[in-house]
């Protein structure tokens, strides 16, 4: 089988004992450190492709990604959605209306942010259904004032389905007696875990005419509609122009960006951040390569000139080395990245293991959004770390095989 003679030789050197054994570490170290930086930017950029998942599918499908709203209650919703639905970017519509207060029991207290919602229509624009570890929206009778709370929320205030809690409105009533603040006894009828400690924590779910009711309204109204659209990067320029076109005196809009879109941005930028960063890493151990090279060089000034003596180019013999590192930079960007996608691929059940073991929680759901460590392995992102590595890896090569090419034959033998 015919090999370029600069292939075959390059192939050898490289895979052939050294009389410098100090030199075999160094390129051995070299293929190890470069691994290991493909190894590391595959596994930190799918950790953070994980985090922009969970953040569009759990976070940004269980908050509005816009809505519609009006200064004073709304009263025939259905045929205000019937025209929002018109625009072709709406993929649902849903009432809602939201009132804040604080959820009391046995001494306990919590902040929370009551979503009342119509349970027929909460599914079609909320992925809340299927987060239910006990009841679920089919629970909220109209009449019965149920509610439904998230985990964290439950375990504060130390309930479970079927006990009582009280909802204490931020608004008085003013009474012969004196002015009192408005309560409301409701039950817990479900028990919903989205993952999201800031979701799990202050939001609870009521029925939409339990809380018209508690907010003194005529039945039937609602504070706004929630919209659900194809593309949720559009919704901020959607939202504006549905507003504008119902009423721009009588309804405005918001969208998901005003409420989550900072933590979006930020784990965006993270990510380029980040991942420049690790180049960094992966440059370095890529340039290793021209350390390791310069000794090899220098260990076969002779053979160098007994092949120049033979007719050998100084074209060949800048290929013969150009060879041996780019080998180096294959073989440990291919072992990295075999690697970093065995990580990446398992790194989550790793981490909850670990956990598990310690008895210690790594990312807690009242400082980050999500309180477990979520990956994704995307292929665009192994096959441009992996390019990196290699152009990398090449480049280092040129230095050291441009200076063997320069090696003068009468000078290496000089002293052999």
């Amino acid at each position: 089988m015919f090999r370029p003679l600069s292939v075959f030789i390059g192939a050898r050197y490289t895979r052939a004992k050294r009389r410098s054994h100090f030199v075999s570490f160094i390129s051995l170290t070299s293929m190890i450190g470069l691994a290991l930086g493909v190894l590391v930017m595959i596994l930190v950029l799918s950790v953070m492709n994980g985090f922009d998942r969970e953040m569009r599918a759990r976070v940004l499908g269980m908050v509005p990604h816009a809505t519609v709203e009006s200064p004073t209650p709304i009263g025939d919703w259905r045929a205000l959605a019937d025209q929002v639905r018109r625009q072709p970017q709406v993929v649902a519509v849903a009432p809602f209306t939201q009132i804040q207060g604080l959820l009391t029991n046995e001494g306990q207290v919590q902040k929370v942010l009551i979503n009342a919602v119509d349970p027929a229509e909460e599914p079609k624009v909320s992925i809340i259904g299927d987060f239910f570890r006990e009841g679920g929206l089919e629970a909220l009778e109209e009449g019965g004032f149920r509610i439904l709370l998230g985990d964290r929320a439950a375990a504060r205030l130390g309930v479970g389905v079927g006990d009582k809690v009280t909802f204490v409105a931020p608004e008085a009533s003013v009474t012969p007696a004196g002015i009192f603040p408005r309560l409301k006894r409701f039950t817990v009828a479900g028990i919903f875990h989205v993952g999201a400690g800031e979701i799990d924590g202050h939001v609870a779910l009521a029925n939409l005419h339990d809380v018209a009711r508690l907010q003194r309204w005529q039945p039937g109204q609602v504070q706004g509609l929630r919209l659900k659209f194809d593309d949720l990067f559009q919704a901020p320029r959607i939202a504006w122009e549905l507003a504008q076109r119902l009423g721009g005196q009588d309804f405005y809009a918001r969208d998901w960006t005003r409420s989550h879109g900072n933590l979006y941005q930020a784990i965006r930028m993270e990510k380029t951040m980040i991942g420049l960063l690790l180049l960094l890493i992966v440059a370095v151990a890529a340039f290793n390569i021209i350390s390791t090279l310069v000794m090899v060089v220098t260990d076969k000034k002779g053979d160098i000139a007994i092949l120049r003596t033979l007719g050998a180019t100084p074209g060949q013999i800048m290929r013969i080395f150009m060879v041996q590192g780019t080998v180096i930079g294959v073989v440990g960007t291919l072992l990295g990245g075999a690697l970093g996608i065995l990580a990446a691929l398992n790194v989550s059940d790793w981490i909850a293991g670990l956990e598990r073991l310690l008895g210690i929680q790594f990312l807690n759901a009242d400082v980050y959004f999500i309180d477990y460590l979520p990956s994704q392995v995307q292929s665009e992102d192994v096959i441009l770390v992996c390019a990196a590595a290699l152009i990398l890896s090449f480049l280092a090569t040129l230095y050291p095989a441009w200076r063997a090419a320069r090696t003068q034959p009468a000078e290496a033998l000089r002293y052999e």
